[in-house]
């Protein structure tokens, strides 16, 4: 309605615009689902196998709890993105924005031992890094599939999304005293306030404790 009125307006087709003194409620924010720590251990030994698409599956898991990034951020990644010597990724966030995000030592081995398994070889050059059994890129709804049947195989009670890894990326570093700017660096927000929201995690956290 205060778009209507706005429009109105504009159009001069109004000379007052009823709408302009109501404020709009402020929604509220829901806090973030995320794992607690045993729960991510439990999922990441689900993941396990001598197959290379079991291999596939943890080098899924492990680069999207260890680095923080968006699943979307995931499938876009190719072999030329990953440096596994630095132990870093070359990331195409929102609005096609790069950003270099380092990923953990765990996460860093499960993709080399995903690739020296790889039926194409681990010499790919700029393909897409995380195939599908047509080797093809894997797609987003893919990649769901693989943490649900993990979840599944964990035994874990909580509903769970590529998302919920990001949440519990970003809840994990701030329980341990990581800065909330250099988590938003992480994540690749372009605002702070967005970020914000994981201070609230952990201070319920707090509170229960």
């Amino acid at each position: 309605l205060k778009s209507l009125f706005k429009y109105l307006m504009r159009e001069r087709m109004l000379e007052n615009n009823p709408a302009s003194g109501i404020a709009t409620p402020n929604r509220d924010r829901r806090l973030p689902d995320f794992l607690e720590a045993t729960e991510v251990e439990h999922l990441l030994e689900a993941a396990k196998g001598n197959s290379w698409q079991k291999k596939r599956d943890l080098a899924i898991l492990e680069t999207l709890y260890g680095s923080g990034i968006r699943v979307s951020e995931l499938v876009g990644l190719d072999t030329g993105d990953v440096d596994l010597l630095s132990g870093l990724l070359k990331v195409r966030g929102k609005g096609k924005k790069e950003r270099i995000v380092p990923i953990g030592t765990c996460a860093g081995r499960a993709i080399k031992d995903y690739l020296d398994a790889s039926p194409s070889g681990s010499e790919r050059i700029s393909s897409p890094l995380f195939l599908n059994r047509a080797m093809t890129r894997l797609t987003d709804r893919s990649v769901r599939r693989v943490i649900l049947r993990c979840a599944k195989l964990a035994a874990l009670k909580k509903e769970i999304s590529p998302h919920t890894l990001r949440h519990t990326f970003a809840t994990h570093l701030l329980d341990r005293g990581a800065d909330l700017r250099s988590v938003q660096e992480l994540l690749g927000h372009a605002h702070l306030s967005t970020t914000q929201i994981y201070t609230h995690v952990s201070a319920k956290r707090l509170r229960e404790a």
